[in-house]
C-alpha cells in the first residue's frame, strides 16, 4: 500500500518505520513555563522540544503540576492548524470549539493553546478509561475554558450549529503510530481500514449538523492509506458543498500534500519529519458565519470562596454540579447549560471546591488551575523527596509550627502539587486516590528540570 504512493514518499518512510520513535515534550505557557535555553525545538510550535531519550516521566514533579506535556511531535501541529483555522471563522465574537474524540487529551491542549481565553473549548471521548486519562491530563494543563464529555461523539448531532469549529481526530487503522505502539501491527489488517473509513464517515456526518455555517472542520488520523484520508475528505465535499481550506502547512520542511487528491490535506510522516504519522485536512460548511449569541451576563456572581481564589472571577459564574462547586465563563454559561440535556458532562468548566456539611473542600483541579491566586492559600515548600511522598497519598507529619491551620498547598518548586489539610501536628493528605503516584521512590534521583519559567526565558 505505501509503495503505491511512489518512491519518493515510500523509501523514507519505510526506512523510518524501522527506527526508534522521537520523544517530545511541550512546555506549558499557560502556566509561565518555556523550553529552556538551546532546546531541539519542533518546527512548527516553538513550545515542543525534542528530548535526546525518554526519562521516567512520572518520577518529575513537574510533569504532575502540569508544567509539560508528553506529546508526540507530529501532533503539536495542531496548534498551528488550529490558530489558522480561528483567524479564519473569527466574528468578533468568543468561539466555540468542539474536539469530538478527545482522548488522551493532547489535540484538545494543542487547540486550548491556539484559542483566545475568551473561546471555549468542550473535549469528548467515548471510553470511559480514555476519558478519565483526557480529564487528568486537561485538569494538570490547568484551563478554565475547558468543558469535557463522556460518550458517542455521535450526540454532539443533536446540537445543531452549535461550534465555529469541530475537530475530528477520528479512530483509525493506526498506521502512523506502528513504530511506536506494536499493538498497531498485529492489529492492521484491510478489513480494519474499511470498518474505520465508514465508522469516520458516520461521525464526520453526524458532527457536520453541529457546525455552525461558515464554520470549519478539522480532520485527522494517525494512519496512511488514502481510504481513511484522502477519500473521506473528498467524499465530504461532495455530499456537502465544503470547501478545502489551505493551511499552508506544507510550508514545514518534511510536511507533504495529500495524496491523488486536489484538496488540501496534509501528511506529517516517519522519515519525512521527526515525528510519528498524522494526516490533517480542513473544510469549511457552505454559508455565512453566524456570530455567537453574545456575553451571557445575566448570571450569578461568584461566591466569596472563588472570589478569594480564582483570578478574573468576575468574568466566571458558579454552578452546583451535586455537591461540587464550578466556576464557568460568563460568556458561554448559556451555552454550557444548553449541552447538559444532550450529553454527560464530566465538567462544565473548572471544578473549584465539594462542599461538607457547611465546609467548602477545595478540589484537586483547583490546585493545578493557572486561575489560582498565588498565595490565596498557604504554601509549603516540599524538597524532592517529601513531594514525590506527597504525590503517592503519604500522610504528611512534622508540619511547621507556623502554619496556619486548616487547607494548605504542598509545592514543589514553587508550584502547588495539589492540597492537604494542617489539623495540627499532622496533615491530611487530600490528593485524590486515582492520581496518587505508584512508583516506589527508593533510588530515585531528582531530575533536572525540562522546562523553565517563562521570565527567565525568551517567551512567544
Amino acid at each position: 500500500m505505501i509503495e503505491s504512493f511512489g518512491a519518493d514518499y515510500a523509501a523514507p518512510l519505510l526506512s523510518a518505520l524501522a527506527t526508534p520513535a522521537q520523544v517530545s515534550v511541550r512546555a506549558n505557557a499557560l502556566k509561565g513555563y518555556a523550553p529552556p535555553a538551546g532546546a531541539d525545538l519542533v518546527p512548527w510550535w516553538p513550545q515542543g522540544f525534542y528530548l535526546d531519550e525518554r526519562p521516567l516521566f512520572a518520577a518529575d514533579p513537574a510533569w504532575h503540576q502540569g508544567l509539560y506535556y508528553v506529546q508526540e511531535a507530529s501532533s503539536m501541529i495542531y496548534t498551528e492548524a488550529v490558530r489558522r483555522v480561528a483567524a479564519l471563522v473569527a466574528s468578533g465574537e468568543p468561539l466555540r470549539y468542539l474536539d469530538a474524540c478527545a482522548a488522551p487529551g493532547g489535540k484538545t491542549i494543542s487547540a486550548l493553546a491556539a484559542l483566545s481565553p475568551d473561546d471555549f473549548v468542550v473535549a469528548n471521548e467515548l471510553d470511559r478509561h480514555r476519558a478519565n486519562i483526557l480529564y487528568e491530563n486537561i485538569a494538570r494543563y490547568g484551563a478554565t475554558n475547558v468543558g469535557l464529555s463522556r460518550g458517542d461523539a455521535l450526540r454532539y448531532s443533536k446540537l445543531k450549529e452549535a461550534f465555529d469549529i469541530i475537530a475530528v481526530d477520528a479512530p483509525c487503522s493506526g498506521e502512523g503510530m506502528m513504530r511506536k505502539e506494536p499493538e498497531a501491527v498485529a492489529q492492521w489488517s484491510p478489513s480494519l481500514i474499511a470498518s474505520c473509513a465508514a465508522v469516520q464517515r458516520e461521525i464526520l456526518a453526524g458532527l457536520w449538523r453541529a457546525l455552525k455555517p461558515g464554520g470549519v472542520l478539522i480532520y485527522s488520523t494517525c494512519t496512511f492509506n488514502r481510504s481513511e484520508n484522502e477519500e473521506n475528505i473528498d467524499r465530504l465535499i461532495a455530499e456537502t458543498g465544503a470547501t478545502s481550506l489551505d493551511l499552508g502547512l506544507d510550508t514545514f520542511t518534511g510536511v507533504r500534500r495529500g495524496i491523488g487528491t486536489d484538496s488540501f490535506c496534509y501528511r506529517l510522516s516517519p522519515g519525512h519529519v521527526r515525528g510519528e504519522g498524522i494526516f490533517i485536512a480542513a473544510v469549511r460548511k457552505p454559508g455565512e458565519c453566524r456570530r455567537a449569541d453574545g456575553k451571557d451576563r445575566k448570571t450569578a456572581p461568584c461566591s466569596a470562596f472563588a472570589k478569594a481564589h480564582v483570578a478574573a472571577s468576575d468574568e466566571l459564574t458558579e454552578v452546583m454540579c451535586a455537591d461540587r462547586l464550578e466556576v464557568r465563563p460568563r460568556a458561554h454559561a448559556r451555552f454550557i447549560a444548553s449541552l447538559e440535556p444532550a450529553v454527560s458532562l464530566m465538567r462544565g468548566g473548572l471544578p473549584v471546591a465539594i462542599t461538607k456539611g457547611r465546609d467548602m473542600v477545595p478540589v484537586h483541579d483547583l490546585a493545578l488551575s493557572a486561575a489560582l491566586i498565588p498565595g490565596s492559600f498557604p504554601l509549603l515548600e516540599l524538597d524532592y523527596a517529601a513531594a514525590l511522598d506527597f504525590l503517592r497519598g503519604e500522610s504528611m507529619s512534622d508540619i511547621p509550627s507556623d502554619l496556619p491551620r486548616g487547607f494548605f498547598t504542598p509545592a514543589y518548586a514553587g508550584v502547588p502539587l495539589g492540597f492537604a489539610k494542617n489539623i495540627g501536628r499532622r496533615a491530611n493528605n487530600l490528593m485524590p486516590d486515582a492520581l496518587r503516584l505508584r512508583l516506589d521512590p527508593r533510588g530515585l534521583s531528582q531530575p533536572e528540570p525540562l522546562v523553565v519559567p517563562q521570565i527567565n526565558h525568551q517567551t512567544l
